[in-house]
């Protein structure tokens, strides 16, 4: 399976624009672009009840973050605060860099 060429990277600060969670905003944790997912702080957050290892002790309630689609959410501008699509540009010392398309600022 072909790895999918994501433009979020670990430590983006998102938007959710569709979904059970539209509207809801994180730091992205994870990338995980052999499936097309992310991993967003306190966006999709599931609870797994483990069993105790101990005898006698209670077991525990685990909640965490689960992946969810990338195509679900978009970048947040951090110079406008507003979701925007991201391109690139190349410098003069032949860097590429990615600019929001709102308002041509480096991101």
């Amino acid at each position: 399976m072909a790895t999918m060429k994501m433009k979020i990277k670990k430590g983006d600060t998102v938007k959710v624009i569709s979904g059970k969670y539209k509207g809801k905003s994180g730091k992205v944790i994870r990338v995980l672009p052999a499936v097309g997912r992310i991993v967003v702080e306190s966006v999709n957050v599931h609870t797994r009840f483990e069993k105790s290892r101990d005898a006698g002790q209670p077991g525990k309630k685990v909640e965490f973050p689960a992946p969810f689609p990338v195509s679900k959410v978009m970048l947040v501008d951090s110079s406008s605060g507003q979701p925007t699509r991201i391109g690139y540009t190349y410098l003069e010392n032949g860097n590429k860099q990615r600019i929001a398309k709102g308002s041509g600022k480096a991101v």
